[in-house]
């Protein structure tokens, strides 16, 4: 007679899987919550940006026709071309954070006294809100009070109007935006320097090795990943760059100091006249140019990954 727990029981397929089904399980409500309020609304930006629609009535379907209108107003320098032209400035020049925020890094990278509240000065641009930080710098930039015109003065220089100028404006609005981005790549350069090898330096200073030559050929090899994504999220906020933008200038004076963010919004809600889908076509272009940059930055990565 068979005893019945003689039977070898027969294994589900998820008990026969389950190491490989458990990740995607804890994966899954992130993937959903990236799908819904990222890739798809991504995809329907394309989408709307071939329509005509206020945002209320009938979308109705005119094709490739807000992108022909960006064209032209690129062509005759109107408030795309200098909305694109501002956004190119911002990117140039808001790379100069990732190297302040490197050689700030290096510096705060040191166990000497009253190290941690230096590190506290650095690192408190980065937890403020960019609104705060906005009316921060405009208050500085201010001709009657500002604390700039102020130090101009110590040196006879005339009371500078920083965001009454259509030349300065946005450089002026860029130089507040570098204030917390440089504090982010310090943070980002000071998380990469606790992982860098010691053996490594160690064995660089016995071949003589110090300064610039220890710094370009043993620590920032070691500082890619952290490069990586200072890079990348450097150019995103410089392409996205609004929040400043709203709060400095309105985009003024006579719209110098739009940038593209901005621009879709003026277009698509406020005084443009809720032209949804002519903000749509202006937010894909936005995105292409973010992801032309993004692309060749995963290809560089893979490149040089490959090659090791």
């Amino acid at each position: 007679m068979t005893v019945a727990s003689d039977i070898p029981e027969t294994e589900s397929w998820f008990h026969k899987n389950q190491q490989k089904i458990a990740p995607w399980i804890f994966l899954a409500p992130g993937i959903l919550f990236f799908a819904v309020y990222v890739i798809i609304p991504i995809f329907q930006s394309f989408n709307l940006s071939l329509y005509e629609w206020d945002g209320l009535g009938q979308a109705e379907y005119v094709g490739l026709s807000n992108y022909e209108q960006l064209y032209w107003e690129y062509v005759d320098r109107d408030a795309f071309f200098i909305s694109l032209k501002n956004n190119v400035i911002w990117l140039f020049m808001y790379l100069l954070a990732i190297p302040a925020g490197l050689f700030i890094a290096l510096f705060l990278n040191q166990t000497v006294r009253g190290i941690r509240i230096y590190k506290s000065l650095f690192f408190f641009p980065f937890v403020i809100s960019q609104v705060v930080v906005g009316l921060v710098f405009s208050w500085f930039y201010n001709p009657s009070f500002g604390l700039l015109n102020t130090m101009l003065a110590w040196v006879n220089l005339g009371p500078v109007n920083v965001l009454g100028d259509e030349n300065l404006v946005t450089y002026g609005i860029i130089v507040a935006g570098l204030w917390p981005q440089t504090a982010y790549c310090m943070i980002l350069y000071l998380t990469g320097l606790n992982a860098v090898d010691p053996e490594q330096i160690e064995a660089g200073r016995l071949d003589g090795a110090k300064g610039l030559r220890m710094l370009w050929h043993i620590i920032l090899p070691q500082l890619r990943p952290a490069t990586f994504i200072a890079f990348v999220v450097t150019i995103i906020g410089a392409l996205r760059s609004f929040d400043l933008v709203s709060i400095m200038t309105e985009g003024g004076p006579f719209g110098s100091s739009r940038v593209l963010a901005y621009y879709m919004f003026e277009v698509a809600l406020s005084e443009y006249g809720f032209r949804m889908g002519y903000g749509a076509a202006i937010a894909v272009v936005l995105f292409m140019i973010m992801m032309c940059f993004i692309a060749y930055f995963l290809w560089s990565m893979y490149r040089e990954e490959k090659g090791h």
